[in-house]
C-alpha cells in the first residue's frame, strides 16, 4: 500500500515543477559553460605552442596557481602590517605608563601594496572619476536636450574633445595638477587626482551626449502634459524630463563607466600611479618566469570587473526607471 502511494505523490510533485522555465534555464546555463570550456581547451593548446622570451606562456593551470600566490601574498602582507600596528601599540602603551604627557604617534605601514590592495585602488579612483563626470554631464546634458541653442554652442565642443586619446590628456592633466594642486598635508596624493581627472574628461562625453538625445527624443503628449499642469522649469525636469529619459542617461552611464575603467588602466601604465595597471607594468618590468602568469591574472581580473560594474549598473537602472525590462547585454 505504502508503495502505490508513494508513485502518485512522486508524480505529483514532478508535475508542480515548472518543467518547461527549469529546461530553459539549463539550456541558459549550458551554453555559456560550453563557450568557456571551449575558450579554455583553446587557449590551453595554443599556450603549449607560444614561447617568449619569459618562458612559455600561461596556460590556465599557471595562472589558476599564481591567483593563489598572489591571494598567499596578500594574506601574508596583512599579517605583517597588523603585527606592525599591534607592536607599535604596545610600545606606545608602555611609553604612556612611564611618562602620561607623552603623545602616541602611529607610523602607517610602508610595505609594497599587494595585488588586492591595487584593485581596490583602481575601484576607487575610476568611481571617483567617473561620479565627478557624471554630475557635470547629466545637467550639461539635460540643458544641451532643452535648448537648441545651448546644444549648438556645446556641441563643437563635445565635437573636438569626444575623440581625444586618454593618452593625449595625461601628460597635461599631470602638468597642472602638479602646478595647482599644492599642499603641505594634502588630502590625496598627486597621483591619484591624475588618474581621477583624466578618468572624468573621458568619462564625460558618453553620458552628455546620450542624455542630450534622450531629452530632446521626450513624447511630445509629456511636453503638453507639463505645459496643461504648469509646472515651472525645476518641476518639469523633476518630473517630466528625467523619468522620461532615464533610459538613455544610463546606456550614457554605462559607456563611460566601461570607457573609464580601461582608461584608467591605460594611465596607470604610463604615469606608473598605483592600481591595477602599474601592477601589469611592473611585472613586465620585472621579467620573471611568473610574470607572465601574474599579468594574465590582472587582464582576467580587469574583465571580470568591467562586467561586474556594467552589472551593477544595470541593475540600478532597472531599479530606478520605469523599464523593467532593459535587456543584459
Amino acid at each position: 500500500m505504502t508503495k502505490q502511494l508513494a508513485v502518485p505523490t512522486i508524480l505529483h510533485q514532478v508535475k508542480g515543477l515548472d518543467l518547461p522555465n527549469i529546461g530553459k534555464v539549463l539550456g541558459n546555463l549550458a551554453l555559456p559553460i560550453i563557450g568557456i570550456v571551449l575558450f579554455l581547451g583553446l587557449w590551453s593548446a595554443m599556450a603549449k605552442n607560444i614561447d617568449t622570451s619569459l618562458g612559455q606562456f600561461p596556460g590556465p593551470l599557471a595562472v589558476w596557481q599564481q591567483t593563489v600566490g598572489l591571494i598567499n601574498e596578500h594574506n601574508v602582507q596583512m599579517d605583517k602590517a597588523e603585527k606592525f600596528y599591534a607592536r607599535q601599540e604596545e610600545r606606545n602603551a608602555a611609553r604612556v605608563a612611564k611618562d602620561p604627557s607623552y603623545s602616541p604617534k602611529i607610523r602607517a605601514f610602508t610595505g609594497a601594496p599587494t595585488f588586492f590592495q591595487q584593485i581596490w585602488t583602481s575601484l576607487y579612483t575610476v568611481m571617483v572619476g567617473f561620479t565627478v563626470a557624471s554630475l557635470l554631464a547629466i545637467p550639461i546634458g539635460i540643458i544641451c536636450g532643452l535648448s537648441k541653442q545651448a546644444y549648438s554652442a556645446i556641441n563643437p565642443l563635445i565635437q573636438l574633445f569626444k575623440p581625444v586619446s586618454p593618452l593625449a590628456w595625461l601628460p597635461l592633466v599631470t602638468m597642472v595638477v602638479s602646478a595647482v594642486y599644492v599642499s603641505t598635508d594634502p588630502m590625496f596624493s598627486k597621483s591619484f587626482v591624475t588618474s581621477a581627472v583624466t578618468v572624468a574628461l573621458c568619462c564625460l562625453w558618453p553620458t552628455l551626449i546620450n542624455t542630450a538625445v534622450g531629452v530632446s527624443a521626450i513624447d511630445k503628449d509629456l511636453l503638453n502634459v507639463s505645459k496643461v499642469l504648469r509646472l515651472n522649469a525645476f518641476d518639469h525636469v523633476i518630473k517630466i524630463v528625467l523619468p522620461s529619459s532615464v533610459p538613455a542617461i544610463f546606456t550614457g552611464l554605462r559607456l563611460s563607466l566601461g570607457i573609464g575603467w580601461m582608461v584608467l588602466i591605460a594611465a596607470e601604465m604610463l604615469a606608473q600611479n598605483p592600481g591595477l595597471g602599474k601592477f601589469v607594468w611592473d611585472e613586465f618590468q620585472n621579467g620573471s618566469s611568473e610574470s607572465l602568469a601574474r599579468i594574465m591574472v590582472a587582464v582576467l581580473t580587469i574583465g571580470v570587473i568591467g562586467f561586474v560594474l556594467d552589472r551593477l549598473m544595470l541593475s540600478l537602472q532597472r531599479k530606478v526607471s520605469w523599464d523593467k525590462h532593459a535587456v543584459l547585454r
